[in-house]
């Protein structure tokens, strides 16, 4: 289980709360590269099995988050299809906190202000566990897939563009 030394953010409250393992990794910002290729290098892990926390929208009330490597590139028409929709597009970041709770760059897939349908990469399986955002820029969990799809109710798909 996590130490209580570290920052609580609302996705460490909520694994905390379900009894699920997970670790937290810190990571400097004073350089001002939080860019998830350069927090995968700065956390001495590999890039597949870094992943990033994308919003997307089908209109102003349908939100999607997909949860992708960070050296890849969402594929907005295999995303909108995974999720029954003919199109999706980015969230604006100026609508990110609002809408989730969290900044950009700080977005967690866990403990956001509503459970939104979830979609991660299947290249997760790959890896059994993988890293994503804490809620908090500076931090990271290291957390089972089985964990995150279940408390996401998250479903696994191919949606990067790798994948075309």
């Amino acid at each position: 289980m996590a130490k209580a030394k570290h920052t609580k953010t609302n996705a460490i409250r909520i694994l905390e709360q379900q009894k699920i393992h997970f670790d937290v990794i810190e990571y400097d910002t004073g350089d001002g590269q939080v860019d998830g290729v350069s927090v995968a290098e700065k956390i001495d892990q590999p890039v597949a099995r870094v992943f990033k926390t994308l919003v997307a929208k089908a209109s102003a009330q349908k939100l999607f988050v997909f949860v992708i490597p960070v050296a890849e590139e969402l594929d907005l028409k295999a995303a909108a299809k995974i999720v029954g929709e003919k199109k999706i597009d980015m969230l604006a970041v100026k609508d990110l906190l609002g809408f989730t709770g969290y900044v950009r760059g700080g977005c967690s897939p866990i403990g956001m202000k509503k459970l939104y349908p979830t979609v991660i990469d299947e290249s997760a399986h790959q890896h059994g566990s993988i890293i994503v955002s804490a809620g908090k820029i500076g931090m990271q969990i290291h957390v089972q897939l089985d964990d995150l799809k279940n408390i996401t109710k998250a479903q696994l798909a191919p949606i990067t563009t790798t994948h075309l």
